[in-house]
């Protein structure tokens, strides 16, 4: 176990924002962490588990407590499932699921981050979601001081949630999956996907296929890290997207007076693109305040273009969240995790 004092935290989100932490340990074992746990919670000291800190947003004031850093990253495979520990890199797995011919990830190619992270919130994108794989997770319970495995079925995975997420007794230490094998993908169920693909939705690809279309429709929107596009410098998409009614849906396009895009839901709601509202709403791409902007390549990712704050993100934040609320009736809630601040 390593530590530092003093930390920026900064140059430990996806972000490049926020204040220094008081501590920093870096967490090298499922034991290192039960030990570290049990001796801060004892003295009432604050604990910030970090992972690749690409869905967080820390306050310009920092953390006054101490950041567990998960650095150890196994991954076992056994014939039924594949174990992995939560430190590991997330599209380090995808890649290589799809290079093993795992099958139930590759829509989730490009999304930073860390595997622990993912059933937190139920990582989802192009119509697939980590929470279709993902037979256990395994977790210490920092009430009772005891790590075990919950069954996906006791997991309350829903859209971008789960009983992970909002929550301090339970960290996930490692994520079981239970891949198919096959060479062949999922069925694509994402219009976009599909179009770019060249398939029909409900068809197949190949694994190797639907990775690297994936990669580059999320290049192309600044959802990759990459050094050379300042686009990417973001939590991902700021906001979810909401979950309305038909009534809702009807108020929505009469006052944009367009039709909406629209995903119907299995109990009768739809999910509609906060992008398509926050567009409607009246924010262009690259919209911004101070040294943060709305992307220029995707109207969801709120952008750091450099000697910005945390204050200026969530003051742009709740610009956009209330002109759409005041426009549509729809309120926008943050997709990533807030840390000493609130939007």
């Amino acid at each position: 176990m390593r530590q530092k004092q003093n930390v920026p935290l900064a140059g430990h989100t996806t972000l490049r924002l926020g204040g220094p932490a008081a501590r920093l340990l870096e967490i090298e074992s499922v034991d290192e962490l039960a030990t570290a746990v049990r001796d801060l919670d004892a003295r009432g000291e604050p604990v910030l588990v970090l992972g690749g800190g690409s869905n967080l947003v820390v306050a310009d004031e920092g953390f006054a407590g101490t950041v567990l850093k998960l650095a150890f990253d196994a991954v076992e495979v056994s014939p039924d499932e594949v174990t992995v520990d939560a430190g590991a890199n997330w599209d380090g797995l995808v890649a290589r699921a799809v290079d093993e011919g795992w099958r139930g990830v590759e829509c989730l190619s490009g999304i930073p981050g860390s595997v622990g992270a993912t059933p937190m919130q139920n990582v989802g994108a192009y119509g697939q979601e980590v929470s279709e794989t993902i037979s256990r997770v395994r977790v210490l319970d920092r009430t009772k001081g005891t790590v075990s495995w919950i069954a996906n079925e006791d997991c309350a995975f829903a859209y971008r949630s789960s009983r992970f997420r909002g929550q301090s007794r339970y960290i996930v230490v490692q994520v079981a999956f239970a891949f198919p094998r096959d060479t062949q993908s999922m069925p694509i169920r994402y219009a976009e996907l599909s179009r770019a693909l060249g398939i029909a939705e409900g068809e197949r690809a190949p694994l190797r296929q639907v990775r690297d279309v994936v990669l580059r429709l999320r290049g192309a929107k600044g959802m990759i890290l990459d050094a050379s596009d300042p686009e990417s410098v973001s939590a991902g998409s700021f906001f979810v997207n909401p979950i309305v009614d038909p009534a809702a849906v009807a108020h929505i396009e009469s006052t944009a007076g367009a039709t909406v895009p629209r995903f119907p839901m299995p109990d009768g709601t739809v999910k509609v693109p906060a992008a398509w509202l926050i567009e409607r709403a009246g924010f262009t791409k690259g919209y911004g305040r101070g040294g943060v902007s709305i992307s220029r390549k995707h109207a969801l990712a709120l952008v750091h273009r450099g000697n910005g704050s945390t204050r200026e993100l969530l003051a742009l934040a709740r610009e956009v969240r209330d002109t759409v609320q005041s426009r549509f009736g729809v309120e926008l809630s943050a997709e990533p995790i807030m840390v000493g601040c609130a939007l």
